[in-house]
């Protein structure tokens, strides 16, 4: 994957300098922390619980938007935004609803008609603890009010985000290109909508936009490979969902496909080449630096 050409100022040997003081100051788990909390708050607001006619409907959103998890989607929109000198709330509401939207996936994955996982998060799934029929209208309305929340908040108006599901390339073998493309279209789509999106929404200019959405695509790849190989490597009680679903179903993965060791090699370069698309970024962008290194180095 080449690195991008950019009309953005090289950093000088003093702004090199200082990215890595803040590189080696940069409390990664404090921010990522601090990160969730105002995300699961502001989650919480969006979702209110409710004791109405829709109560047990509302009941099961809540049940898997508020499950947990790394919330790293709306985090990497929030850093964006952060590291082209954006305030964090004008991402906040576009970063909610990507996690709404993201939740509705991982919701309607889980369904007997696709994946039919009963683990997720380390708790049971939606359609096991609420019934089939309840999961689907619950994942329908997690997708329907993230779009109500873009709709309303001013500041993202007109930025899209879009999740693909791979359920036609399941037991059919793929190439590394096919492989790669299907990846793009499915993680990689919501990486890019996060960090472009709350880039936009902090100001980033076209050249900045550039450099960053290469940095999603290399980091929601690298992302999705280590995804991959915890699949294999991980036991479920450590991942919080089923493990080895993959080679059960015959779904086509990056160690299927070239291995595990080509896999591991390809996730660092990727998340290498992430690192270097923000070469002419400041400080602001310590979090999107090391969240490529986490993206990599998480063991669940």
């Amino acid at each position: 994957m080449p690195h991008p050409k950019s009309s953005v100022e090289p950093a000088s040997s003093a702004d090199e300098a200082s990215v890595i003081i803040n590189a080696m100051a940069f409390d990664l788990p404090r921010y990522l922390r601090e990160r969730a909390v105002l995300i699961e708050h502001h989650l919480a607001i969006s979702v209110p619980e409710s004791d109405g006619p829709t109560g047990r409907l509302i009941e099961a959103m809540r049940y898997s938007l508020m499950a947990g998890g790394k919330r790293l989607r709306p985090i990497l929109a929030l850093a964006a935004c952060e590291a082209v000198g954006g305030p964090t709330e004008a991402a906040l509401g576009y970063a909610c609803a990507l996690e709404m939207i993201h939740t509705y996936s991982l919701v309607h994955d889980d369904l007997p008609c696709m994946d039919d996982d009963d683990l997720r998060r380390g708790r049971p799934t939606n359609h096991k603890v609420f019934g089939e029929a309840i999961a689907v209208l619950a994942g329908d309305g997690l997708l329907t009010d993230a779009f109500g929340l873009l709709v309303g908040s001013t500041q993202s108006a007109g930025i899209p985000a879009q999740v693909i599901i791979d359920t036609l390339a399941e037991g059919q073998p793929l190439t590394q290109q096919e492989l790669e493309h299907l990846h793009s279209k499915k993680t990689g789509a919501l990486f890019v909508a996060s960090v472009c999106g709350g880039a936009r929404l902090g100001g980033a200019g076209s050249a900045q936009l550039q450099l960053l959405r290469d940095y999603a695509a290399a980091l929601g790849l690298a992302f999705q490979i280590t995804d991959d190989l915890l699949d294999v490597e991980q036991a479920t009680e450590h991942l919080g969902k089923r493990s080895h679903k993959d080679l059960q179903r015959g779904k086509a993965t990056y160690p299927s496909v070239i291995g595990i060791e080509r896999s591991r090699a390809l996730a660092h370069e990727l998340a290498q080449h992430a690192c270097q698309a923000l070469a002419g970024f400041d400080s602001r962008a310590e979090a999107l630096r090391m969240l490529a290194g986490f993206a990599v180095e998480r063991n669940l």
